[in-house]
């Protein structure tokens, strides 16, 4: 009994010291949340009308490249053949599994198709991208990317894509997922009908930091207080004119520029880097694969 008598003070002691220890720890993390808070303002911060954001297109907001896809659609219906079919599809491969934009490559894709829709009406093409959007673009959407967009909207934000696509595929997307609207590369047109000219160049590298800032002048936006969505490097001019930039599924440079300026990076692509942010790795894996696959089963059918 002496022995019982000796332990139940510890016992007790040892309560104690656990009921101390819980309620220490709950006091740091509650201090620690409030130190984040107040590390980390809410963003974006409803009401603000002088912000906007603004999200580039290819592999930020949709796997692959918004040209390529409408390729896929323009070949389905007989806009040309099978030969153009095979290098759209083999750049698209190349452009999922390198995960960034090869100039050499977007530029054949741009001349392609300008080519291709030489002759046709602005209003033939702009129902037909309706179409294709369903087809084709619509199950690339990365939700994560479109959860950071729908943030900005339910602010109260303007939100805006920026791309180097044709400016009426640009819209399509933007209207279908609830934008405010597109800037992208404008083709020339006369009397409604497409020439096959570019007015002035893609809307690319420097050209989207200068379509960003007119657009600001024009909205009255204060750039310090908007966003910036890009996964390429080539996009560092845009991304640097705003007060808070995003590198979303980052490509090498641009991932080592973002931490050296200690800009906030998200990555909704697949294996390791998808389950760190909770997205399935299976439809990244899968859709990587089904390009590749189909390139390289047009490839073969061309020999």
């Amino acid at each position: 009994m002496a022995a019982l008598g000796w332990l139940t003070p510890r016992r007790r002691s040892a309560t104690a010291r656990s009921v101390l220890a819980g309620e220490a720890s709950a006091e740091a993390a509650r201090k620690s949340t409030q130190d984040i808070a107040e590390r980390e303002p809410e963003f974006p911060v409803p009401g603000d009308e002088r912000a906007a954001a603004f999200f580039d297109l290819d592999n930020t907001v949709m796997q692959g490249a918004a040209l390529f896809h409408f390729g896929r659609g323009l070949y389905k219906r007989k806009f040309f053949e099978t030969r153009e079919l095979a290098r759209f599809a083999w750049q698209q491969a190349w452009f999922r599994l390198a995960g960034v934009e090869d100039p050499e490559h977007m530029q054949e894709a741009r001349d392609s198709a300008l080519s291709i829709v030489q002759g046709h009406r602005v209003a033939e093409l702009q129902s037909i991208g309706e179409e294709i959007y369903d087809e084709y673009m619509a199950e690339r959407i990365w939700p994560g990317t479109r959860a950071l967009a729908q943030a900005h909207l339910d602010a109260g934000q303007r939100v805006w894509l920026v791309t180097a696509a044709p400016v009426e595929i640009a819209q399509v997307i933007a209207r279908r997922l609830g934008l405010t609207g597109a800037l992208g590369t404008v083709a020339e047109s006369v009397d409604g009908v497409y020439t096959g000219k570019l007015v002035g160049e893609p809307l690319h590298g420097p050209a989207k930091a200068e379509a960003v800032r007119a657009l600001a002048l024009a909205e009255d936006l204060d750039l310090s207080r908007c966003a910036a969505y890009s996964d390429s490097h080539n996009d560092i001019p845009m991304l640097s004119l705003v007060g808070h930039p995003y590198a979303i599924n980052p490509d090498s440079k641009l991932r080592k520029h973002a931490r050296r300026m200690d800009w906030r990076l998200r990555d909704y692509r697949t294996g390791r880097k998808a389950a760190k942010v909770g997205i399935p790795a299976a439809a990244g894996v899968g859709a990587v694969a089904g390009g590749t696959a189909a390139a390289i089963a047009l490839h073969r059918k061309r020999r």
